[in-house]
């Protein structure tokens, strides 16, 4: 590896809420979820090349297949590095774990380009609502005191802050005052990230990044009372990250996909 390779930034690429689906012609209100996916990754590798890490965030199937699981996995084969998975509410925990270990993106930390990553799996079975079971919290914790010198980032589902979306109120992760408890011990943590949302969001809280992006299939209306999904594209999130702790990040979208929303849905 040259220097110059050494001292650019760890480009890390985060994929989430793709909602697969065992079949292929697998549609969520009306967007056909491999289609969107592909779009996603088109638009990765057109607009920046190849990311040094991938961080996906959850919901990676609707239906909880194994077909999914792998399908994602044969997908991300597009991008020359690796991947962490991690389980949203819509996924079976288990079998997502499993299939992650076939595709070696069952990590639940990583140590790459001067950044520490940690996976948390927020999801309860049977349960649209997340929390981190004491376990996690644990695996949190004693996880970043091992690496006090690093910048973290910690990535799990579900929201950990009000977004201002009445609907989605109740659906967020549950224990969020137990983890940022945790956080705020760790002064090293400089962005949490999730998914869960479908749609885009950056906050701070102490000093730390917080960051929701788009998801790769449909997206939530913004500050929605009721459930309601607008004809956005499907997206992406993009960081570069410096050995410093200093990074920059964008979304972008998938623009040049085509499709047909059900913007009349109440649910999915």
């Amino acid at each position: 590896m040259t220097n110059s390779e050494f001292q650019r930034p760890l480009r890390v690429l985060q994929l989430t809420d793709p909602h697969l689906m065992a079949s292929a012609d697998g549609a969520l209100l009306g967007v056909n979820t491999r289609d969107s996916l592909a779009a996603v990754i088109d638009e990765v590798l057109r607009a920046h090349g190849q990311p040094d890490l991938i961080l996906a965030t959850g919901d990676l199937a609707q239906d909880a297949s194994a077909e999914a699981y792998r399908y994602l996995g044969q997908q991300l084969a597009a991008f020359d590095c690796p991947a962490l998975w991690i389980a949203g509410n819509h996924d079976d925990s288990a079998l997502m774990s499993a299939i992650a270990e076939e595709f070696q993106s069952r990590q639940r930390q990583r140590v790459q380009g001067g950044w520490h990553f940690l996976m948390l799996d927020s999801s309860v079975h049977g349960k649209v609502f997340g929390e981190l079971a004491s376990g996690e919290l644990d695996f949190l914790d004693r996880a970043l005191s091992e690496q006090p010198d690093l910048p973290a980032m910690i990535c799990l589902h579900h929201h950990p802050v009000d977004i201002g979306a009445d609907w989605m109120e109740n659906i967020g992760l549950t224990n969020r005052d137990e983890f940022w408890g945790v956080i705020d011990k760790h002064p090293q943590v400089k962005v949490v990230l999730w998914g869960h949302i479908h749609q885009e969001l950056q906050q701070q809280r102490n000093g730390v990044q917080l960051l929701a992006t788009p998801s790769t299939c449909i997206q939530f209306a913004t500050d929605s009372r009721k459930f309601a999904v607008e004809p956005l594209a499907p997206g992406y999130r993009w960081f570069e990250l410096d050995t410093s702790g200093s990074f920059t990040t964008e979304v972008r979208r998938a623009n040049q996909f085509e499709f047909d929303l059900d913007e009349k849905s109440t649910g999915y």
